[in-house]
């Protein structure tokens, strides 16, 4: 095996990056208007366009304080060590340090090589970077509601697969426009393994213990698929393909080689089908339980969790809304793919429904 060059982290025990910044507008600029998504990575300490370099720190915080007084707790992690389940916990951890005085009440679980050597995978550096565009979606309990009522069955599906489903479309039906015609899809969708596994993986292992499911679609189906009436139909299987990786998970620890493909080589090889002309390749990231709008660090419970304009294509990130009855669905795709994706009419009808 080749040494691991980039792949690896070298803590050179120097603490996290902490960063202070007056923002001279008010808060109520960010939460009761049509913030542009791109914009709030001013309030970031760190460039994500050109973030986990050899130099960059593995975290990052910047507090932003506003003239009418608010705050904005802003932070970045490096995702060699890290994901939203690790990044969750820490975040819970620090509050909770805020609020007892320092005592660590969260106890992470570093094993992770024991499970997994570490080894070489493509550096996402190396790629040719485009010009990404991230678009906020705000789904209240009236849009889950609409989406819900097409959905009627004895199992009730939950509102992150009636909105990814409903985005899923409006994404296939914005790739015929673009293309004229369609082509296979592969629908992925982002699976923590932690507890699901046999023996199970602690819940507060640190890491990226991150799985997938997958769902193909033909290039004579993705058009059928992406049809309105065929909405049911399409979060079905988007589900039970859930369901389905979710299953994986167990052997994953006792049966090294399927561990392998279903945690690493999956996700190679979507990669590769994303970067061809043959497949849709969509990702689905369910973050409605990442962070929490309980948390306090000192200042109160947040108005307002959200992501930042992160530079990935085709990912539709969904998370809760402070209310906990809606979703707030945050898509990325590239700028040449966006322009016939707010066109699309579901999508307008969306927007000029809700507000960002």
């Amino acid at each position: 095996m080749q040494p691991l060059k980039k792949q690896q982290v070298d803590c050179n025990d120097q603490g996290v990056l902490f960063v202070t910044a007056q923002v001279d507008v008010d808060l109520s600029l960010i939460l009761k208007s049509h913030v542009d998504p791109q914009q709030l990575n001013q309030l970031l300490p760190v460039d994500l366009a050109a973030a986990d370099g050899p130099t960059d720190p593995i975290l990052a915080v910047q507090i932003n304080r506003f003239q009418c007084g608010g705050l904005a707790i802003a932070a970045c992690a490096s995702h060699r060590f890290i994901e939203s389940t690790s990044f969750t916990s820490f975040l819970t951890a620090w509050a909770q340090a805020a609020e007892t005085g320092g005592k660590l009440l969260i106890k992470p679980f570093f094993d992770h090589h024991s499970y997994f050597p570490a080894e070489n995978l493509p550096s996402h550096s190396d790629r040719p970077r485009q010009k990404i565009i991230v678009e906020r979606y705000v789904f209240d309990s009236k849009a889950i509601q609409r989406l819900s009522q097409q959905l009627i069955s004895e199992r009730p599906l939950s509102r992150v697969v009636a909105v990814s489903t409903f985005l899923t479309q409006a994404l296939l039906r914005a790739d015929i426009a673009r293309r004229g015609e369609p082509r296979a899809a592969l629908i992925r969708q982002l699976i923590n393994i932690r507890e699901r596994t046999v023996p199970p993986v602690p819940k507060q292992a640190f890491g990226t213990w991150l799985s997938g499911s997958f769902l193909e679609l033909a290039a004579d189906h993705t058009a059928s698929a992406a049809l309105g009436e065929n909405f049911p139909a399409l979060a079905w299987r988007i589900r039970d393909a859930t369901l389905q990786g979710v299953r994986d998970c167990a052997p994953v620890l006792g049966d090294k080689e399927f561990g392998r493909k279903l945690l690493v080589g999956n996700f190679l090889d979507a990669n590769k089908k994303a970067e061809t002309e043959d497949c849709k390749v969509i990702w689905l990231m369910d973050f409605s339980k990442f962070c929490d709008y309980e948390l306090d660090f000192g200042f109160g419970n947040p108005e307002w969790v959200s992501i930042a304009t992160v530079p990935v294509t085709d990912h539709i990130i969904m998370l809760n809304n402070r209310s906990n009855d809606g979703i707030q669905a945050w898509v990325c795709m590239k700028e040449s793919d966006m322009q016939f994706f707010r066109q699309d009419k579901e999508i307008l009808l969306l927007s000029a429904n809700t507000s960002g």
